[in-house]
């Protein structure tokens, strides 16, 4: 990953995956332990979460298409590790909520996927996201 380059999406709007792709299987050790970092990486960058979230899903049957997504968070995180939130007094404090709703789900389960995130000005103040 040393020579990717850094990408402005950390996965592709409406990356749907299967557990049922007949892909070549990757070995499902490495993928563990990529998605396990990236899963520690999600507690202090909230931005991923949607991505590993849906990587993780794949974790014990990975196939090549379960690794593009996960190529396309490492690059992201690669270009973002200079990124701050910064709290400032006196500046813009406008309360911003986002939602995300997905009523399909993923391919194989069909769970619903809804979230929400509350800005305070520029820096997230609260943040859930559940399937």
């Amino acid at each position: 990953m040393e020579n990717y380059n850094a990408v402005k999406n950390s996965i592709v709007p409406g990356t749907k995956l299967s557990k049922d792709d007949v892909r070549t299987k990757v070995d499902a050790t490495m993928f563990k332990q990529v998605v396990g970092n990236l899963m520690y990486l999600v507690t202090s960058w909230t931005y991923l979460m949607y991505g590993v979230s849906l990587v993780n899903i794949f974790i014990y049957s990975p196939t090549e298409s379960h690794c593009f997504p996960t190529k396309q968070i490492l690059s992201y995180s690669k270009g973002t590790t200079k990124l701050d939130i910064y709290y400032k007094k006196n500046r813009n404090t406008n309360l911003v909520a986002y939602t995300y709703n997905d009523f399909v789900g993923t391919l194989n389960d069909r769970r619903n996927a809804y979230g929400f995130m509350f800005l305070l000005g520029f820096g997230v103040v609260s943040w859930s996201l559940k399937k």
